[in-house]
């Protein structure tokens, strides 16, 4: 469960983060559909070499391929919940326009970074996929020959998700700090701890 809480109203940056939003969740639900295919694949398995004394051949190549999409898919979606785990040693010690500005620059430093691995990770996929090889792969994995470069492609998509939800944070922060925002839209809040029990014996009480 995330600790913060992420408001929106019907500005245009409001209209992006909910379109937005409906990507990384559509991508998210991907990363659990996933998630269950392995779980069934693991029973497939076991019981195949229990039961028949033949396992699901490749499984291995199979687990190899599908741990980028659990990974990745959910990776923006996550972000914009504020579900990530971050340290707040510095930035908890202010407060008003001034917590805006250094989590505005902070987001910005995160860009960098991101754009950086949308390049290397892009290039990763370049090497691997080719026109003119066999299901357009020059490498597979070792057991059944699965082609690698669609979860290599998944990775550099993905990042660029994630540089698209940091820029709307960026816009989300700086406007905070131009109109000195006491609680911004499109961005993680954190809550107190009494907001946070409440939250979680909201949920308890949907589920039971």
């Amino acid at each position: 469960m995330s600790n913060a809480q992420v408001l929106s109203d019907q500005t245009s940056l409001g209209r992006l983060d909910r379109s937005l939003y409906k990507v990384e969740a559509f991508f998210a639900l991907g990363s659990g559909v996933m998630t269950l295919t392995l779980m069934v694949l693991a029973v497939i398995s076991v019981s195949g070499r229990h039961l028949f004394n033949a396992p699901l051949p490749g499984y291995v190549d199979w687990i190899s391929q599908a741990m980028p999409f659990i990974a990745f898919l959910g990776l923006s979606y996550t972000h914009r919940d504020g579900g990530h785990i971050r340290m707040d040693l510095v930035i908890g010690r202010f407060q008003g326009r001034w917590m805006w500005l250094i989590e505005m620059f902070s987001s910005i430093f995160v860009l960098g970074v991101i754009i950086l691995l949308i390049w290397g990770s892009w290039s990763h996929f370049d090497r691997s996929f080719d026109w003119a090889s066999p299901l357009f792969s020059r490498d597979s994995t070792i057991d059944i020959n699965l082609p690698i470069w669609p979860t290599k492609l998944l990775v550099p998509i993905m990042f660029s998700v994630l540089a698209l939800r940091t820029v709307l944070q960026i816009w989300a922060y700086a406007r905070a700090f131009a109109n000195n925002t006491e609680r911004p839209i499109a961005v993680p809040l954190p809550q107190s701890i009494a907001d946070q029990a409440m939250a979680e014996a909201a949920m308890v009480d949907k589920q039971g």
